[in-house]
C-alpha cells in the first residue's frame, strides 16, 4: 500500500509539472476575463454610541497633523462640508466628540440603523466635525459613552467642549445593535489578543 501511495504521489507530481504551465495560462486568461475582486484591510477605531461600542474606519481628514496622527488621507476640501444647513434640513456634517486628556474612544451621536443599504437613520452621516472634550482640573475623568453623558458632564462643569475646524470621514462599519456592513469582515490583527 505504501508503494502505491508513493507511485500515485510521483505521478501527481509529474502531471503537475507537465500541466502547470497550461493551467497557469488558463488561470491568467480567466483572471483577465473576470472582474477583479480585491480586498483592503483598514484599522478599526472603537468609539461609543449610547453606551455601546461602535467600530468605524477613518479614511480622510481635513487637517494635515490629524491626518498623520490617524493614518488617513489629508483632504483639505473636506472642511468645506461645514456649511449652514438649509432651514428645516440637516447638514451633511455630524458632531464627533474626541476626548483630549483621557484615553478613550470618541463618542458618536448617530449611527446607521441597520448598518448597510437598509439604513433608516436619516440623521446619520459619516462626515464628522471634531468637537474636543477636555476634562476640567479637579474633575475625575471617566469613560464617556454617549453624547448625553458628554453634554451632562459639560452642564456640571466637569468638561469643556470646543468645536474644531477638523472634519473627518469615518464610516461606521459595525455596531452590535445594527450589524456589520455587508461584505465586511472583522478579524484580529496579527499578534492581537484573541
Amino acid at each position: 500500500m505504501m508503494q502505491q501511495t508513493k507511485t500515485i504521489s510521483a505521478l501527481c507530481a509529474i502531471a503537475a509539472a507537465l500541466f502547470s504551465p497550461m493551467l497557469a495560462h488558463a488561470d491568467e486568461a480567466a483572471a483577465a476575463a473576470a472582474p477583479a475582486h480585491k480586498v483592503v484591510e483598514l484599522p478599526l477605531v472603537s468609539g461609543w454610541f449610547e453606551g455601546r461600542e461602535v467600530q468605524y474606519v477613518t479614511t480622510d481628514v481635513s487637517d494635515p497633523d490629524a491626518a498623520v496622527e490617524m493614518g488617513a488621507n489629508y483632504v483639505p476640501r473636506l472642511a468645506n462640508a461645514i456649511v449652514p444647513a438649509a432651514p428645516g434640513k440637516p447638514g451633511a456634517v455630524e458632531r464627533i466628540y474626541r476626548v483630549a486628556n483621557f484615553m478613550q474612544g470618541s463618542i458618536l451621536p448617530s449611527i446607521p440603523d441597520p448598518v448597510g443599504a437598509a439604513n433608516r437613520n436619516r440623521n446619520y452621516s459619516p462626515i464628522w466635525q471634531v468637537y474636543v472634550v477636555t476634562w476640567a482640573a479637579g474633575a475625575t475623568p471617566h469613560e464617556l459613552r454617549a453624547e448625553e453623558e458628554v453634554l451632562d458632564a459639560e452642564d456640571k462643569g466637569q468638561v469643556t467642549i470646543a468645536k474644531s475646524n477638523i472634519v473627518v470621514n469615518c464610516p461606521v462599519v459595525f455596531f452590535a445593535g445594527a450589524g456589520l456592513l455587508p461584505g465586511a469582515v472583522i478579524r484580529n490583527a496579527p499578534g492581537a489578543a484573541q
